[in-house]
């Protein structure tokens, strides 16, 4: 039925016999309904599109816990002199990466890193120890995928506050086979606040290099940084932390950053 909302159709519906009006009126109604309906089946249709599944979700959650303050160290009484000496240090090169992946649940990624940072990893009778590996990250040298917009806002307050936090840190604290995992175990510094996280890694030790990968995700908020921008575009609090670490022989100058 086509429906006349003009002057000339109201008044025509006005002197309409009692039954005419009701037909008409009944068929506006229905015809709103389903519009309604439409309508409700059009918004819930974007809103599944438009929530995306986390990234985070697909890889292994970093254990946290309140920092140890204290690094495990190798029991001498269980080892010979000549292995106690025998502890070399590995230098972290400068094409190893330390990359993150952020993400908002209206769908998008966004994908960033560190480019400048300097790190220790210490290796005794073959095998990756805790005591006096480390790793500490400039920064200032924070970039995005997204550009300078992004980048600069993860410097400031709501974020790294890098001018006040110049410095994230991780200092190994335990280094140990779980179920045929290699899992390492950290006081992670960063924004100011310090925990303690645990990662599964591969490893794998040469006397020519070391290699260390990583993939986790960890909770940003637990660091002080809750900001989740606006209602309708809500950053994730999960971060994934990817580590493609390359070192070699030598001693680590963290005096350079």
């Amino acid at each position: 039925m086509k429906i006349d909302v003009t002057h000339r159709g109201r008044q025509r519906y006005r002197n309409d016999p009692p039954s005419s009006r009701i037909v008409m009126q009944t068929s506006i109604n229905t015809h709103m309904k389903k519009s309604t309906q439409l309508l409700l089946v059009a918004l819930i249709s974007i809103a599944i599109v438009g929530c995306s599944k986390n990234p985070a979700d697909n890889v292994a959650k970093a254990e946290m816990a309140e920092a140890s303050g204290t690094q495990q160290v190798a029991d001498a009484s269980e080892m010979t002199e000549a292995a106690i000496s025998a502890k070399t240090a590995y230098i972290i090169s400068v094409d190893s990466k330390i990359n993150f992946l952020a993400s908002k649940i209206v769908g998008s990624e966004q994908p960033g890193g560190f480019e400048k940072f300097v790190g220790q990893l210490n290796v005794s009778n073959g095998e990756l120890v805790a005591e006096e590996s480390k790793i500490v990250i400039d920064m200032h040298s924070i970039w995005t995928q997204a550009g300078a917009r992004l980048t600069n806002h993860l410097k400031n307050a709501d974020f790294f506050e890098v001018e006040k936090n110049p410095t994230s840190t991780l200092i190994a604290t335990k280094i140990e086979e779980v179920d045929g995992n290699q899992m390492i175990t950290g006081d992670l510094n960063m924004h100011g606040v310090t925990k303690s996280i645990t990662f599964p890694a591969e490893i794998s030790i040469s006397d020519q290099e070391l290699t260390l990968t990583a993939e986790f995700h960890l909770d940003r908020s637990a660091f002080g940084m809750g900001f989740t921008g606006r209602a309708d575009n809500i950053i994730r609090k999960e971060v994934i932390m990817t580590l493609d670490i390359k070192a070699k022989p030598g001693e680590a100058n963290f005096g350079a950053l």
